[in-house]
């Protein structure tokens, strides 16, 4: 793993042990987000698929009832009675927050609350198959906007796992080696310098033990000369 290109020095070394031990306490944060994200993903998918098989249950039984009603009347005659609906919907779309993901939530409300008028017909000229397609295609119709917010958010959660297993994943292959082998690097050339610094100490150790000694040397002779000096003139 390439080291960082910084210079060997303690107060850089205190700095990266600080952005270290940040990259593993996020690590270990975005370990636990990851895997509490799965968790919900699963749950939610297994709630979608459930709620998936019973739209496509009902959608079934409101195309098979469209179908007989298609063959009952005449394609003017179901044209005609599609063509100007009676009741509107105004759809209302929030949020909410699930693992700092904000995923939408779906809510509608009808412009008439008269149950009749979900069919934008009379019932003189139509097949009555007609009229339970559309009563089950107004009972499905909050199951189906359910399932649509379901799935955006499978979706959107799906996205936000993948961007927090990438970010896991450069921390812990990548940032938190990288700090690990540049503050090994730092710590041996501080070491190393700590050992040359020693190392020339001694040196200059010695050499300065050594000029005393001979300066001492020096002295001592000067002495014994000056007494041998002061010897030899008492004996005169």
């Amino acid at each position: 793993m390439a080291r960082l290109n910084v210079n060997p020095t303690r107060m850089v070394l205190a700095s990266l042990k600080k952005q270290l031990n940040v990259a593993v306490r996020g690590h270990r944060l975005m370990k636990d987000k990851r895997d509490e994200l799965m968790k919900r993903f699963l749950e939610l998918a297994r709630e979608n698929m459930k709620l998936r098989k019973e739209v496509e249950a009902q959608l079934t039984e409101v195309y098979a009832s469209f179908s007989v009603a298609s063959a009952v009347m005449t394609p003017s005659m179901m044209e005609e009675a599609l063509m100007y609906p009676k009741q509107g919907v105004h759809l209302q779309v929030g949020n909410k927050n699930i693992m700092s993901v904000n995923v939408p939530e779906f809510d509608f409300e009808t412009t008439s609350t008269e149950a009749g008028n979900i069919y934008p017909y009379g019932f003189a000229n139509t097949s009555g198959e007609l009229d339970t397609a559309i009563e089950k295609l107004s009972e499905i119709f909050p199951t189906m906007l359910k399932l649509a917010a379901m799935e955006k958010e499978a979706a959107m959660l799906a996205d936000e796992i993948e961007k927090t297993r990438r970010r896991v994943n450069a921390l812990e292959y990548v940032k938190i080696p990288q700090y690990e082998e540049t503050i090994r690097y730092i710590r041996m050339k501080l070491e190393e310098d700590q050992r040359s610094t020693q190392t020339r100490l001694q040196k200059v150790k010695d050499m300065l033990v050594k000029d005393a000694q001979e300066e001492k040397r020096e002295r001592d002779a000067e002495n014994y000369a000056r007494f041998r000096e002061k010897e030899a003139a008492c004996g005169q």
